[in-house]
C-alpha cells in the first residue's frame, strides 16, 4: 500500500470516528516526530501493538479486501508487566469491503456494531485440517445462543453484536447500501502475529511504499524509546 492512502485512510477515520461521537485517545494523533520523543513509559503502546492498523490482507484492493482497526487496549501473554487480559479494537468496515475468512486459535471476541452501516458475518466451523466445515455452527447473537447452518450470514444492526470463539471461520463486511459501519472488538489478549489462521494465503501486514510523508505511524512502525 502506499503511504499517501494509508495517511488518507487515518484522515477519512479520524473524521469518521468524529461524526460518529466516538474519541480515540491522544497516542492515535501522535506522528513520527512525536514518537521520537516518546520515552520507555510508553513501551506499552509499543509492546502491545497499540494504535493504527491497517492492511489490504496482500489483495492490492483495500476498499475490496481490506480492513481498517485501532487498538485502544491490549495485554501481553508474554510478558509479565502488562496485566491486562484482555483487548479492545475499532473496526472501519465499507460497504461490500470484505474482511476474509479466518479464525483464532486462542481468543474469543465479540464484533460488535457500534453505528453506521449494518455488518454482515459469515460463519463456519472448522474442519481438523483447518478447511470449511459443513456441520451447524453454534452462534451467540447478544445472549440469544442457537445452532444455524454452515455458511449462515448473520447482518448485525447498530447496536448488535455476536461472540466468536476459536476454531470458527469468519469474513465480514458492510452490507451494499447502508454506508460504512463503526465496529468494534472486545476480546481475550489479541496476538496478530501467532493467533489469526487465515483460510488462504493473506498477508496480515501491508509492505509500505513511501510516497510522502507519513501522517501518524501503524503499529508496526513504532521506535524503541531513546534511553
Amino acid at each position: 500500500m502506499k503511504r499517501s492512502e494509508l495517511n488518507k485512510l487515518m484522515r477519512n477515520a479520524v473524521e469518521f470516528t468524529k461524526k460518529m461521537g466516538f474519541h480515540l485517545p491522544p497516542f492515535a494523533f501522535w506522528g513520527p516526530q512525536d514518537w521520537e520523543a516518546k520515552g520507555r513509559e510508553y513501551d506499552e503502546i509499543r509492546d502491545n501493538m497499540l494504535g493504527w492498523d491497517i492492511t489490504d490482507f496482500g489483495s492490492g484492493n483495500f476498499h475490496k479486501v481490506g480492513l481498517l482497526l485501532f487498538t485502544i487496549r491490549n495485554g501481553n501473554p508474554n510478558d509479565t508487566r502488562y496485566t491486562k487480559t484482555y483487548c479492545e479494537k475499532l473496526l472501519i468496515v465499507e460497504e461490500e469491503q470484505v474482511t476474509p475468512y479466518h479464525f483464532h486459535r486462542n481468543k474469543t471476541e465479540d464484533i460488535i456494531n457500534r453505528g453506521g452501516g449494518n455488518l454482515l458475518v459469515q460463519l463456519y466451523n472448522s474442519t481438523e485440517d483447518e478447511k470449511l466445515a459443513d456441520t451447524p455452527v453454534q452462534l451467540s447473537v447478544d445472549g440469544r445462543n442457537f445452532t444455524a447452518p454452515a455458511g449462515t450470514i448473520v447482518c448485525l444492526t447498530p447496536g448488535e453484536s455476536i461472540t466468536l470463539t476459536p476454531g470458527v471461520y469468519h469474513q465480514f463486511w458492510g452490507e451494499k447500501g447502508m454506508g460504512t459501519v463503526l465496529a468494534g472488538e472486545v476480546s481475550q489478549v489479541n496476538d496478530d502475529r501467532t493467533d489469526n489462521r487465515f483460510l488462504n494465503q493473506e498477508g496480515r501486514f501491508p509492505a509500505i511504499e513511501e510516497d510522502e510523508e507519513p501522517v501518524y505511524l501503524l503499529c508496526t512502525e513504532y521506535p524503541p524509546a531513546k534511553d
